[in-house]
């Protein structure tokens, strides 16, 4: 899921960020990268030939241990949509949900062993508005929420409702609610699918494709792809593991503690991600540092040390005193990854903590009074690290992994003040432009707050290294773009050529940039470009009809929306450009045909309702015509266009 989760605290905590902007340059001082290539004794940390051999080839010699980890959070973490595999609780009294924003009801159902979901709306007791979508996965384990996931001819997307098994209860998914929900048109991307599942067959040169998903998370994320490995043992090449390590795939437990944390902070640390150049999130292996692929960045605000997002436990145990002052704390200090919490005993966190807070020499041990103690079973964590809720992730508690001692009254409810700046968890120096980058990707995702983006100029500003320089144009186009200055951008396009652009979001933004300003002719190989480096990404290839509409390339435009409907016939701005088209070339059925399945998607959108309105009065339906107009007006009274069409269609009348 990847990482826009935190939308719904971070857009209350918007207002915030302009209290106090002096402290937007308080991020960690870059430094030059000046290290040689990394390498590891493990052979399949940074062996290109080494690959992913799935893990029922694992189970072969793993038994026991595939029976225990096939029951953890991970194990579960994704599967197809069956009754076995959901949590959810379908009864009438509990399968409902009501966007009071939007005005969408929610029914989740099963029709013999499919999933489905019906989206609909009333007018009194009138059904207005019916859209029923099949879901073919499940995410999650059950142990705090089921979220769904349904597939368009590979194309991957999330359904608007959520169920949350620690309250037992629907409701509308993390992000959706107050008026944030895109309905059936969130794109579940590779960040998201990279951390909640194994690595799935993803189809290049697309946001959300996949040729093939896999079922929950697998052996290979935490030991690295298992090619070598295997080819050793089938080869009698043994290894005694109680005389030294086995080099050809790596242990965690035998790793460096910094190298141990890497691992489980790849997806339990959760944030802003910014990848380095030329990497994805395919390329990080257990045994390396998560920098050399990536670095995490969290929002740090004064008075919000209890505000935690879900999936940060590694942020959070950072923060501790144990961690800092130990240097040698681990996430399987405590976790054994192989075994799920639900079977492991107590004891074994208790002992965890035990081991230097016993009753050895020079152990800080507990102050509490026996009595009080007690009253908690003697239990460390129910006192240091007591569940908490999650700022992403509404109807969920979660152990807090912040480890400390709780203040005599309880923090919980104390208000922010301000914020603070960025802050990387897993490198200490990030140069300024990923640093940079890092404040466009806060901004760009979760929080529109204009300093933002000035902080991020400034970091651009400071980075003055020859290689820095080579992409500080597309670091500059991505920032006025997003600040709106457009003329900026224009600047900045005119000297770079599309043929050689090989970043998709810089061609579609520099198109962008000379449609929005009038200069469509300019724009059209722009967004030609975005959709060639990019041929499955929809949104690039209906800009770039739409472009092609202005400048009254009908045949052309028709081609690209075509293409767009045989890869997803539910994308509702495709069909209303293809009605629109076919009415203007008279072909009156096939524009009826695709505006009215636009609006059965999405009945608020606007563009396909002016386009309906016509094609009613062009086949003089005024009446239906005047009803569509209203209709469009109930859900953006400030369309003028609308307004006009409606008196106009008064004084026919």
């Amino acid at each position: 899921m990847s990482a826009r989760l935190l939308r719904s605290l971070l857009l209350g905590l918007a207002l915030l960020l302009v209290t106090l902007p002096t402290f937007f340059c308080s991020s960690p001082k870059s430094a030059e990268n000046t290290e040689a290539q990394p390498t590891s004794p493990w052979k399949n940390v940074y062996d290109t030939s080494a690959h992913y051999v799935g893990m029922q080839t694992c189970r072969g010699c793993h038994e026991e241990v595939y029976k225990t980890f096939i029951q953890t959070g991970m194990g579960q973490s994704f599967g197809l949509a069956t009754k076995e595999k959901s949590a959810a609780d379908f009864s009438p009294a509990h399968a409902l949900v009501y966007d009071t924003a939007l005005d969408y009801y929610y029914k989740p159902y099963w029709d013999r062993d499919s999933f489905f979901i019906m989206e609909f709306r009333l007018d009194g007791k009138d059904t207005v508005h019916k859209r029923i979508q099949r879901v073919d996965y499940v995410v999650g384990s059950g142990q705090h929420t089921n979220s769904h996931i349904f597939s368009v001819n590979g194309y991957l997307y999330q359904a608007p409702i959520t169920f949350y098994t620690q309250k037992h209860r629907w409701d509308l998914a993390p992000g959706f609610e107050k008026g944030g929900s895109s309905r059936f048109q969130r794109l579940i991307q590779l960040e998201c699918m990279s951390c909640h599942n194994g690595y799935p067959d993803f189809v290049n040169g697309s946001e959300n494709k996949f040729n093939v998903v896999k079922t929950g998370i697998d052996c290979e994320r935490c030991h690295g792809p298992g090619s070598i490995h295997v080819f050793e043992r089938q080869n009698n090449k043994p290894v005694d593991t109680s005389k030294g390590p086995d080099y050809s795939i790596v242990n965690p437990r035998r790793l460096s503690t910094e190298l141990q944390n890497n691992v489980c902070q790849r997806c339990h640390l959760q944030g802003i991600t910014v990848l380095n150049d030329g990497k994805n999130f395919f390329d990080f292996h257990p045994g390396m540092k998560l920098s050399e692929v990536m670095n995490v960045f969290m929002p740090e605000y004064e008075g919000a040390q209890d505000k935690m997002i879900m999936a940060s436990h590694v942020e959070r145990m950072k923060k501790s005193r144990c961690f800092v002052e130990s240097g040698k704390m681990s996430c399987i200090n405590c976790h054994n990854p192989h075994v799920s919490i639900k079977f492991t005993p107590r004891t074994q966190y208790i002992t965890a903590c035990q081991s230097c807070h016993g009753t050895g020499n020079g152990q800080k041990q507990c102050t509490e009074t026996m009595q009080v103690r007690a009253t908690k079973n003697n239990d460390c964590i129910t006192c240091h690290m007591p569940h908490n809720g999650s700022i992403d992730i509404p109807h969920v508690a979660v152990t807090d992994h912040y480890i400390r001692k709780r203040p005599s009254n309880d923090t919980l409810q104390k208000k922010i003040t301000a914020f603070l700046g960025m802050k990387c968890f897993n490198n200490d120096h990030p140069d300024n432009i990923t640093i940079a980058r890092g404040f466009m990707e806060f901004y760009e995702r979760y929080t529109k707050s204009k300093p933002l983006l000035d902080s991020a100029i400034q970091y651009i500003n400071r980075q003055q290294d020859i290689e820095a320089k080579q992409k500080q144009n597309r670091d500059y186009i991505r920032a006025y773009f997003l600040l709106g200055d457009l003329n900026k951008v224009v600047e900045y396009g005119t000297s770079l050529k599309p043929s050689e652009m090989k970043d998709a979001w810089t061609s579609y933004r520099i198109g962008e940039a000379y449609y929005q300003t009038g200069k469509a002719e300019k724009a059209i190989d722009w967004y030609k470009r975005a959709t060639e480096i990019w041929p499955y990404s929809l949104d690039f290839a209906n800009k770039f009809g739409i472009c092609q509409l202005t400048l009254k390339k009908l045949p052309d435009a028709l081609k690209v929306f075509s293409y767009i409907i045989s890869e997803n016939p539910n994308h509702v701005s495709a069909n209303t450009n293809l009605g629109y088209i076919y009415m203007q070339q008279g072909n009156n059925s096939l524009s009826y045909q695709y505006l009215i399945k636009a609006q059965q998607l999405d009945p608020d959108y606007e563009q396909n309702l002016i386009n309906l309105a016509v094609w009613y009065h062009n086949n003089n339906k005024n009446a239906e015509a005047s009803a569509c107009l209203r209709n469009l007006l109930k859900k953006h009274p400030t369309n003028e266009q609308a307004k006009a069409m409606l008196i106009d269609l008064a004084s026919s009348l």
